[in-house]
Protein backbone atom coordinates (compact mmCIF):
# COMPACT_ATOMS: atom_id res chain seq x y z
CA UNK A 1 0.00 0.00 0.00
CA UNK A 2 2.67 2.45 0.80
CA UNK A 3 4.46 1.63 -2.07
CA UNK A 4 1.49 1.93 -4.27
CA UNK A 5 1.15 5.85 -2.30
CA UNK A 6 4.57 6.53 -3.66
CA UNK A 7 4.98 6.23 -7.12
CA UNK A 8 8.06 8.40 -8.22
CA UNK A 9 8.37 9.90 -11.52
CA UNK A 10 11.13 11.52 -10.67
CA UNK A 11 12.68 12.32 -13.91
CA UNK A 12 9.65 15.05 -15.16
CA UNK A 13 10.74 18.34 -16.37
CA UNK A 14 8.85 21.35 -15.48
CA UNK A 15 6.79 23.51 -17.72
CA UNK A 16 5.83 27.39 -17.35
CA UNK A 17 3.91 28.78 -20.39
CA UNK A 18 5.50 32.48 -22.05
CA UNK A 19 3.47 34.39 -19.25
CA UNK A 20 5.10 32.28 -16.81
CA UNK A 21 2.39 29.89 -15.43
CA UNK A 22 3.61 26.77 -13.98
CA UNK A 23 1.86 23.77 -16.26
CA UNK A 24 1.75 19.91 -15.79
CA UNK A 25 5.25 18.87 -15.63
CA UNK A 26 6.01 16.45 -18.58
CA UNK A 27 7.95 13.46 -19.62
CA UNK A 28 11.44 13.77 -20.51
CA UNK A 29 10.90 12.78 -24.04
CA UNK A 30 8.17 15.16 -24.48
CA UNK A 31 10.04 18.12 -23.35
CA UNK A 32 12.50 16.70 -25.92
CA UNK A 33 10.28 16.79 -28.19
CA UNK A 34 9.03 20.14 -27.50
CA UNK A 35 13.17 21.65 -27.92
CA UNK A 36 13.64 20.10 -31.01
CA UNK A 37 10.08 21.47 -32.75
CA UNK A 38 11.02 24.94 -31.63
CA UNK A 39 8.03 25.13 -29.20
CA UNK A 40 9.39 26.00 -26.08
CA UNK A 41 13.16 26.96 -25.07
CA UNK A 42 15.42 25.86 -21.60
CA UNK A 43 14.16 28.49 -19.01
CA UNK A 44 16.36 27.08 -15.95
CA UNK A 45 19.13 24.32 -16.09
CA UNK A 46 18.54 23.55 -12.19
CA UNK A 47 15.37 22.11 -11.67
CA UNK A 48 15.73 21.75 -15.51
CA UNK A 49 12.44 23.78 -16.42
CA UNK A 50 11.12 24.30 -19.76
CA UNK A 51 9.69 27.64 -21.40
CA UNK A 52 7.07 27.60 -23.87
CA UNK A 53 7.31 30.40 -26.83
CA UNK A 54 3.67 31.24 -26.80
CA UNK A 55 0.90 31.74 -23.50
CA UNK A 56 -1.88 29.63 -22.95
CA UNK A 57 -5.29 31.60 -22.37
CA UNK A 58 -6.68 29.17 -19.69
CA UNK A 59 -3.98 27.10 -18.30
CA UNK A 60 -4.50 24.11 -15.83
CA UNK A 61 -2.54 24.68 -12.73
CA UNK A 62 -1.08 21.29 -11.94
CA UNK A 63 -1.66 21.25 -7.96
CA UNK A 64 1.81 20.15 -6.61
CA UNK A 65 2.75 19.85 -2.71
CA UNK A 66 6.27 20.63 -1.11
CA UNK A 67 7.32 17.89 1.42
CA UNK A 68 10.14 18.80 3.55
CA UNK A 69 12.15 15.78 5.36
CA UNK A 70 14.80 17.60 8.01
CA UNK A 71 17.83 15.66 9.04
CA UNK A 72 20.74 16.33 10.93
CA UNK A 73 23.08 16.16 7.79
CA UNK A 74 20.38 15.89 4.73
CA UNK A 75 17.27 18.16 4.58
CA UNK A 76 15.61 16.68 1.72
CA UNK A 77 12.46 17.87 -0.99
CA UNK A 78 10.00 16.64 -2.94
CA UNK A 79 7.27 18.14 -4.87
CA UNK A 80 4.03 15.39 -4.91
CA UNK A 81 1.11 15.21 -6.08
CA UNK A 82 -2.97 14.59 -4.90
CA UNK A 83 -1.95 11.01 -6.03
CA UNK A 84 0.99 10.31 -3.99
CA UNK A 85 3.20 10.58 -6.92
CA UNK A 86 6.68 12.35 -6.69
CA UNK A 87 7.16 14.43 -9.19
CA UNK A 88 11.03 15.74 -8.05
CA UNK A 89 13.33 15.60 -5.09
CA UNK A 90 16.28 16.60 -3.53
CA UNK A 91 18.24 16.36 -0.98
CA UNK A 92 20.52 19.84 0.77
CA UNK A 93 23.86 19.00 2.49
CA UNK A 94 23.99 21.13 5.75
CA UNK A 95 27.71 23.22 5.74
CA UNK A 96 28.30 21.89 9.04
CA UNK A 97 30.10 18.79 8.56
CA UNK A 98 31.56 20.07 5.94
CA UNK A 99 32.65 23.09 7.82
CA UNK A 100 34.10 21.13 10.78
CA UNK A 101 36.03 18.65 8.66
CA UNK A 102 37.64 21.67 6.87
CA UNK A 103 38.44 23.02 10.13
CA UNK A 104 40.04 19.86 11.34
CA UNK A 105 41.85 19.90 8.18
CA UNK A 106 43.56 23.17 9.02
CA UNK A 107 43.85 22.67 12.50
CA UNK A 108 46.18 19.22 11.36
CA UNK A 109 48.05 21.10 8.94
CA UNK A 110 49.41 23.93 11.43
CA UNK A 111 50.10 21.53 14.26
CA UNK A 112 51.95 19.40 11.36
CA UNK A 113 53.54 22.54 10.46
CA UNK A 114 54.85 23.44 13.63
CA UNK A 115 56.12 20.13 14.93
CA UNK A 116 58.07 20.27 12.20
CA UNK A 117 60.87 21.54 13.41
CA UNK A 118 64.19 21.12 11.63
CA UNK A 119 68.01 20.15 13.19
CA UNK A 120 70.02 23.12 13.89
CA UNK A 121 73.55 22.70 14.83
CA UNK A 122 74.29 23.99 18.30
CA UNK A 123 75.27 27.77 18.93
CA UNK A 124 79.51 28.39 17.79
CA UNK A 125 81.47 27.90 21.04
CA UNK A 126 83.42 30.51 19.78
CA UNK A 127 81.30 32.90 20.03
CA UNK A 128 81.27 32.38 23.94
CA UNK A 129 84.76 32.76 24.17
CA UNK A 130 84.55 36.01 22.07
CA UNK A 131 82.21 37.89 24.70
CA UNK A 132 83.65 36.12 27.48
CA UNK A 133 87.47 38.31 26.29
CA UNK A 134 85.60 41.34 25.68
CA UNK A 135 84.43 41.44 29.51
CA UNK A 136 87.95 40.66 30.76
CA UNK A 137 87.41 38.53 33.06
Amino acid sequence: MAEEALKIMCNYTFLIDQNQTPLKPVHPAQARKLLNWGKASVFRLYPFTLILKKSILDPNVYPLTLKIDPGSQVTGFALVTDRGEVVWRMQLEHRGAIIKKRLDQRRALRRQRRSRLRYRKPRSRMRDLFEFSLNGT
